[in-house]
């Protein structure tokens, strides 16, 4: 049975989601078409999660995570978020104000961790504007919860009076998620958090994020291109392909068996640690769909070895081909993809 937003431990659901930026040419800015960077997407993320969003660059993964939080305002659809007790609300129809006390439960860490700290605001004002912003602390007892909030993600209190710049990269994005944590929200939005940062940085920072998961018992939607990032951190993973779901199931379900031609494609370009084993790599042949003039049927069947005439002329549809294994392939359950074993 399909989960839905009926069952009391499912935090947020999408539904239909559509992003389409207007193509505008000529003096007058005429509106010529639309650019459907996020087009029709449906998934849940059930209290405690982490759902890991994996696809392309281009593939809408960074549109979609901000129409969620309406960082950027959705064409359609329904984003429905249990932020105050047993009602879920929807996102997409609440005006300045309710919005707003609904963001304090609903925080993004961003990508860059150079570009999205503010230089000229102390690391002080920085994780403490969301309090001040929300009206949760003020005086010592603001002080208080940004010095626990910096010995939380392992940075040290003498340094709250210094600015971005005497930061390395992997502090600065501490200090992010220490900002991101200010309003002790449920659900987190993780843009690339950890793309811009070195290997053994990484390890960090994904491994702080687990534990911080497990403490404040966070809700996390994990962007990222990084396949063996996405195995690492996620419980379930969605993969994305020009502004649609393709495929969404559990992270060793998906990595072993693959139900669309997409991800097979994606997890044979994981780089293998045996080097014994041969890498059986599948090139997919031209380019990406253009979102502004995408093909006919499934977007995907211009690179597709397994493409029919169907493929061609018909859309296909999002269905649950196991439990819990959602696809978007007119053959999900007639092909025998290949998938990836645990050492990748």
């Amino acid at each position: 049975m399909t989960t839905t937003m009926m069952d009391k431990d499912v935090l947020l659901e999408v539904t239909d989601l559509k992003k389409y930026f207007p193509v505008e040419t000529g003096f007058l800015k005429k509106t010529t078409g639309y650019i459907k960077a996020v087009d029709g997407v449906d998934f849940y993320i059930k209290n405690g999660e982490t759902l890991g969003l994996v696809g392309e660059s281009g593939c809408g993964k960074t549109t979609l995570g901000r129409c969620v939080l309406r960082g950027i305002e959705p064409t359609s659809g329904k984003i429905m978020f249990r932020a105050n007790g047993d009602e879920p609300v929807d996102i997409n129809t609440l005006k300045s104000k309710p919005l707003r006390g609904i963001r304090r439960h609903a925080q993004m860490i961003f990508q860059d961790p150079y570009s999205s700290l503010d230089p000229r605001m102390t690391v002080l004002d920085i994780v403490g504007e969301p309090l001040k912003a929300n009206k949760i602390a003020k005086g010592k007892e603001y002080e208080d919860r940004v010095k626990h909030l910096m010995e939380v993600v392992g940075l040290e209190v003498k340094h709250l009076k210094r600015y971005p710049h005497a930061f390395s990269g992997g502090q600065r994005q501490r200090i992010g998620i220490a900002r991101a944590l200010a309003t002790n929200p449920k659900l987190i939005v993780a843009d690339e958090s950890v793309s811009a940062l070195d290997v053994s940085i990484q390890a960090q920072v994904l491994n702080l994020l687990k534990d911080l998961q497990e403490e404040f018992k966070l809700t996390y939607l994990f962007i990222s291109h990084d396949l063996s990032v996405i195995q690492h951190i996620s419980d379930r993973v969605g993969v994305m392909y020009v502004g649609k779901m393709v495929e969404l199931a559990e992270t060793d379900e998906l990595f072993l068996k693959p139900k669309h031609p997409y991800t097979e494609a994606l997890l044979s370009s994981i780089p293998k640690t045996d080097p014994s084993v041969k890498m059986d790599r599948i090139v997919l042949s031209g380019d990406v769909a253009n979102p502004a003039d995408p093909p006919s049927g499934c977007y995907f069947h211009p690179r597709c070895r397994y493409a029919k005439e169907i493929c061609r002329t018909k859309a296909p549809e999002w269905k649950e081909v196991e439990p819990e294994h959602f696809s978007a392939c007119h053959f999900s359950g007639e092909l025998e993809l290949k998938g990836v074993g645990d050492a990748i």
